[in-house]
């Protein structure tokens, strides 16, 4: 076997300190990996596999792959997006002064919670590194982004601890977590993480002591903030403890930018669980996964990458404080009485960079010139953002003008130094601005004017010596010489050292000379290293202010998301609700905000909605399929939820109680993968939602029981409505759909319940959907009519028909034998396919000729 060399003994050691990463091994202009790193990156990037040769024997073969290393943020992007971790290998030393093998390091480790580059991320949406904790009495999570430095901590106790944990998780939806002993063991937790969540999972039971969390904290933050920890429960220090221990290990560089520290208590935001995050497609579809049909989309107008974030936070998080939920729909409203103002507002929003990231990345050490001046071109337009909020005297609108610091002198310090428009490389030179520096002055000038000091010097000698045949020139061999023709040398001067004899005359050096030349070929070197150090003391002297920027970049996020909701609000014709601790939610008029924006050939049509506490808390909502009772309710709960996060609502007017939850409980799939049939899922989401709910929360609840027999179905969704509706087992806010008509009976029976249904219209056959709730319960489902307007062919539905009359007439369908004439026939199919051209048909674009030819295919098919 042949020996290992000094490198790749050196490899091999960093290499056996990060078995968990894939190890990018710097080697002058390429990071490269070997072994099982090389197979892997080989595979998963399409990389060419090659091999480094040790001997002639198979086993000395090494298998190898490499990147450029100016290149390497789009391949460490899809490693990250696989779920990878990548260390970073650096040479830690210069090269040129090496002695022997260059000394290599990890410089860092990039996980799925801990990448800045923008390659990797969705700048519209946050990427957190979480940290759990979970034993038999409490749980914890801390969540950072990385990106930003906002950090978020909260913590809970007793038996629905997990279930709280889970919801803080899928409000956040981390990229990463670092679970403790208690938490990893917890199969459930592990699986729900990543099969529901896509995080990638690591065990860090070492880092979850006590002692060493809180001094990690206090070292972080500071005392104060470690003071807003609970001395009662040190979850949410161990939490966050392990986090930052983390953090500390893979980035190995000064994290002082993550200052920004928030405890929320339990209660102060309403809960979601992931299945009604999902069901009202909040932030995203349910089947494409798309922003586009979710409410997000709906009400994203942000101008700013950190607009944009702040409204998926506010949007994640609802708010249960109803002062705080006024302040914003104070600000909203100004923000729509005003237009002039607004749309001006909008204006100067609209140049602002990400300034959250931007900080993030010079703090961090990896931002380059651009980011200087992308940074310094934000902080500028600040100014004309406080002349714009000059226009509002009052509320949150006056005192985000207050607290916005214009940051002129970070601006300035930017202006100073770097030139407008600086080089991709702050390693290469050339973006310290004219009159910064003297020295690096000097230096451009050299660099610049190197050929006009020669042409000085050659005028300054020919005058003082008289030979005007003098000039200088260069070669690789004496560097700069003076060249005098053989019919001057008398007039050469003793300060002039001769270095070669040519045939037409000689060549001499002068001590100026000498030194101009050591200037010319040093300089750009010198200029290079200066104005590195120049840039770095630039980026330390911003990152010392990295507290102010990310402040007011924190307070633009703010105005952006709410200059968002008020343009919506204009555009869409919504009102401002009126949100108070009544616990009655009244609607009139009200509108489901995605659906209207999708619909393009029809009006919405809106609906009235009225829960009490007392009267009205549960409606009994039947009527067919396809007619609108799962869009009726989730508009509700949009609504609702709009109306807690501070913006206006799709109404005429409304009254929203504040509620602590929504739970919803919408349609269902096999879990095949993990054994669950229909009904299973069903009932284990309806048993989670009884146990959890309380009297404020918001219950939209849909089918019960279908997934079972109809006599076990509608004995489990009577006594679900029967537990929901009691004031005293639960008696909260419930929309109840149902195709159980016997269940209307509970009007009269059980307090607080109201039967509505879904208003139709029948012609004839046609059965028309009005979209219209009413007061009473629908007189029959009108099943068979949907699946006529589905398409299924006459001759079934006559036979549905049929049966149908037998079921209500004998209470019980007997088999018989079909006659001859009930057999599917020609006919038939020929009659479904006239009935589908006609449905297709428009009738009001057709010219005479085009319907004459429609009426000749009609009857051909029937023929």
């Amino acid at each position: 076997m042949a020996e290992i060399t000094p490198m790749m003994k050196q490899y091999l050691e960093i290499k056996e300190q990060n078995k968990d990463s894939i190890l990018f091994f710097r080697l002058g202009d390429f990071y490269e990996m070997f072994n099982e790193d090389a197979q892997l990156a080989s595979r998963e990037l399409d990389l060419t596999l090659t091999t480094r040769d040790r001997g002639k024997a198979a086993e000395d073969q090494t298998p190898m792959c490499g990147i450029p290393y100016h290149s390497s943020d789009a391949y460490i992007a899809r490693l990250i997006a696989k779920g990878y971790k990548v260390a970073i290998c650096e040479q830690t030393e210069d090269p040129a002064l090496a002695k022997g093998l260059v000394k290599r390091d990890i410089i860092r480790v990039i996980t799925p919670g801990t990448v800045i580059d923008s390659a990797c991320l969705d700048d519209r949406r946050g990427n957190f590194l979480c940290g759990i904790f979970l034993d038999g009495q409490n749980a914890g999570a801390a969540f950072c982004d990385m990106t930003t430095g906002h950090t978020h901590v909260t913590a809970f106790s007793g038996d629905d601890r997990a279930e709280h944990l889970y919801n803080e998780l899928s409000r956040f939806s981390p990229a990463e977590a670092v679970l403790s002993a208690g938490a990893y063991d917890n199969g459930e937790l592990v699986e729900y993480l990543r099969d529901k969540l896509s995080c990638a999972v690591e065990r860090g039971e070492n880092r979850f002591e006590l002692k060493a969390c809180e001094k990690a904290i206090r070292a972080q933050f500071g005392e104060e903030r470690f003071a807003s920890l609970p001395r009662n429960n040190p979850a949410a220090s161990l939490a966050l403890g392990a986090l930052l221990s983390y953090l500390h290990e893979t980035q190995k560089t000064d994290l002082s930018y993550i200052k920004d520290l928030e405890y929320y208590e339990q209660g102060r935001f309403m809960e979601l669980d992931l299945s009604a995050r999902r069901n009202l497609e909040l932030t995203e579809t349910i089947r494409a996964k798309e922003k586009r049909g979710s409410l997000l989309w709906v009400l994203d107008k942000t101008k700013t990458a950190m607009g944009a974030r702040n409204l998926r936070a506010w949007l994640t998080r609802p708010l249960r404080d109803v002062a705080a939920i006024e302040r914003r729909l104070g600000a909203v409203e100004a923000l729509t009485k005003n237009t002039v103002a607004r749309e001006e507002l909008i204006l100067s929003l609209s140049g602002i960079s990400d300034m959250e990231r931007l900080i993030g990345r010079i703090a961090y050490g990896t931002a380059g010139g651009r980011d200087f001046a992308s940074l310094r071109n934000s902080i500028e337009r600040i100014t004309e953002v406080k002349a714009q909020l000059a226009a509002f005297t009052t509320g949150r609108l006056h005192e985000l003008d207050n607290e916005l610091d214009t940051l002129a002198d970070v601006a300035q310090s930017i202006r100073d130094t770097l030139v407008d428009e600086p080089p991709f490389s702050v390693r290469e030179g050339g973006f310290i601005r004219k009159g910064f520096n003297a020295e690096v002055d000097r230096l451009h000038e050299i660099l610049s004017g190197g050929k006009g000091l020669l042409a000085d010097i050659e005028t300054r000698e020919k005058e003082k010596t008289g030979i005007r045949t003098l000039k200088i020139g260069y070669n690789k061999v004496f560097g700069y010489y003076i060249e005098v023709s053989n019919s001057f040398k008398d007039l050469v001067p003793d300060t002039y050292i001769r270095k070669q004899t040519l045939v037409n005359g000689e060549r001499y050096i002068t001590e100026e000379l000498k030194n101009l030349e050591q200037e010319i070929l040093t300089a750009g070197d010198r200029d290079k290293a200066l104005e590195f150090e120049i840039f770095t003391a630039l980026r330390e002297s911003v990152t010392a202010e990295s507290v102010r920027i990310q402040r007011a970049a924190g307070l633009i996020a703010e105005l952006d998301t709410l200059c968002s909701l008020a343009s919506v609000a204009v555009n869409n014709n919504y009102c401002r609700p009126s949100v108070d601790d009544s616990g009655v939610i009244e609607i009139h008029d009200g509108r489901h905000p995605v659906v209207e924006r999708v619909l393009k050939d029809a009006l919405f049509v809106p609906n009235d909605t009225y829960m009490g506490e007392r009267e009205d808390r549960a409606a009994i909502i039947t009527g067919p399929n396809m007619a609108g009772k799962s869009t009726y309710m989730r508009q509700v709960a949009l609504i609702t939820l709009m109306a807690q996060i501070g913006s206006f609502v799709p109404a005429k007017s409304a009254r929203i109680g504040v509620v602590d939850r929504i739970f919803t409980r919408i349609g269902a799939s096999d879990d095949l993968a993990g054994g669950q049939s229909t009904f299973m899922v069903e009932m284990t989401e309806v048993s989670e939602i009884l146990h959890q709910a309380t009297p404020r929360s918001l219950l939209i609840l849909d089918e019960i029981g279908r997934g079972t027999s109809t006599f076990d179905g509608m004995s489990i969704a009577r006594a679900v409505l029967e537990f929901c509706a009691d004031p005293k087992k639960l008696g909260a806010k419930t929309l109840f759909a149902t195709h159980y008509h016997e269940l209307t009976e509970l009007e009269g029976i059980l307090p607080g319940v109201k039967n509505y249904s879904i208003s139709i219209k029948k012609r004839g056959d046609e059965l028309i959907f009005l979209r219209k709730i009413v007061p009473g319960g629908a007189d029959r489902s009108y099943g068979i009519e949907v699946a006529k307007l589905a398409g299924l062919p006459n001759e079934v539905v006559r036979r549905a028909n049929v049966i149908l009359k037998e079921l209500e007439q004998g209470g019980a369908y007997q088999a018989k034998p079909r006659e001859e004439t009930e057999q599917v026939s020609l006919d038939a199919i020929g009659e479904a396919e006239v009935l589908a051209a006609i449905r297709r048909a428009q009738p009001d674009t057709m010219s005479p000729i085009e319907a004459m030819q429609l009426l000749y295919e009609l009857k051909q098919k029937l023929s």
